[in-house]
């Protein structure tokens, strides 16, 4: 499977033992290295922190073990630096303040950290000493790119474990299989608010619209409880396939058709659900789409779409947390209203809270936020 980036590669050159060398960069990984210093297991942590502050990427041609732990301590040293977050107030103003402060500091953080740097070689291999076989987390996060290119130690590490990760696949109770998800699709391992999808009372069991699938755990869902047609839309060719993957082996490729759309298919149906990002701020990288939805741009167009989509009677799930809300990022009248403009009217709530171990991780910063954190499924239905 080929997955083309949005941009072609670029070459980047550095010098190295008296040689001029070039390999690719991937435009993923960012802004390509502007200057590099080649490295190896006599470089202390102390001297790769200032090299990575001041902009200098260390390519590693160490011990690859060597390399992971130079990683960990570059992590302490910017953490360090970083300082803890001071906890939000009860002001709205404070805790969305803490928020975007907490996301510049964990952006600032990547990115000293992605300057520590490995190249792979045709066939995705590492000249290192102890390295792992990376070909298959490369190949599925990456698919087919040109060879030697560099990518930073961390996104690499990222990629093995979310290769694990797709390999055991993630269980889903009321599902036959497990869910598997490739890197650069969200799953569901929050899966409390799938636990709504089965409490809520079904409408129709003729056909309903799922919008914004990703791994198609909803359109799985909506089938097993016996929605006789599924139309699942996705913007992203890696999501659809992913999903295309998923429902192959729970044997719903026959009830679910995958529609590549932004939003909505065409017609009508009598049940329409959607499973928004959560958060009305920027992504930073691709993954974060699932999360992130800047000016609520999905959530306002499922809402402002479902009455020319929506068949008269029928009803429509929104399942969105009120994290937004709780971090100052959404005010509690905007949803309502949002749903009264559109033409709609709330039909009942179900409601769950979480389960992941942010919630009840004090240290956090947002714990007060997360901890307090509800995820609803609003029924929707024409006013």
């Amino acid at each position: 499977m080929i997955h083309p980036t949005l941009t072609p590669p670029v070459t980047v050159d550095w010098a190295e033992a008296d040689r001029p060398r070039s390999a690719y960069w991937l435009p993923q990984f960012g802004k390509p290295p502007k200057r590099i210093a080649v490295a190896d297991d006599t470089l202390g942590a102390d001297a790769a922190y200032r090299l990575a502050s001041q902009g200098t990427a260390i390519l590693w041609r160490g011990d690859f073990h060597n390399g992971r732990q130079l990683l960990l301590a570059l992590a302490r040293r910017a953490d360090r630096k970083s300082g803890k977050d001071v906890p939000p107030t009860a002001n709205p103003a404070s805790t969305a303040e803490a928020f975007h402060r907490h996301r510049m500091k964990q952006a600032q953080r990547s990115d000293l950290l992605n300057h520590l740097l490995v190249e792979a070689g045709s066939e995705f291999t590492l000249g290192l000493n102890r390295a792992p076989d990376i070909a298959e987390a490369c190949r599925s996060a990456l698919g087919s790119v040109p060879a030697p290119f560099l990518l930073p130690l961390r996104a690499l590490q990222g990629f093995i474990g979310a290769h694990e990760w797709f390999r055991k696949g993630v269980p889903v109770p009321g599902l036959e299989h497990n869910i598997h998800v490739p890197h650069g699709v969200y799953s569901p391992v929050r899966g409390e608010y799938l636990t709504l999808l089965w409490d809520a009372p079904l409408s129709s069991d003729r056909l309903a619209f799922d919008i914004g699938t990703g791994s198609g755990v909803i359109a799985a869902i909506l089938a097993q409880r016996g929605v006789r047609k599924v139309i699942a839309t996705d913007v992203s060719d890696r999501a659809l396939d992913c999903a295309r993957d998923n429902l192959k082996r729970l044997s719903f490729d026959h009830v679910v058709e995958l529609q590549e759309t932004d939003l909505f298919p065409a017609g009508r149906s009598p049940l329409i659900v959607c499973n928004p990002p959560w958060i009305p701020a920027k992504p930073t990288t691709p993954i974060e789409h699932a999360i992130y939805d800047p000016g609520n741009r999905m959530l306002l167009g499922f809402l402002q779409g479902l009455p020319s989509h929506l068949e008269p009677g029928g009803e429509a799930w929104l399942i969105l947390s009120d994290l937004a809300e709780r971090l100052g990022l959404r005010d509690r009248t905007f949803l309502p209203d949002a749903i009264a403009r559109a033409g709609l009217r709330v039909l009942g709530k179900l409601e769950t809270r979480p389960q992941h171990p942010k919630s009840r991780n004090a240290d956090d910063p947002l714990h007060a936020a997360r901890s307090g954190e509800v995820t609803y499924l609003w029924r929707l239905g024409h006013a």
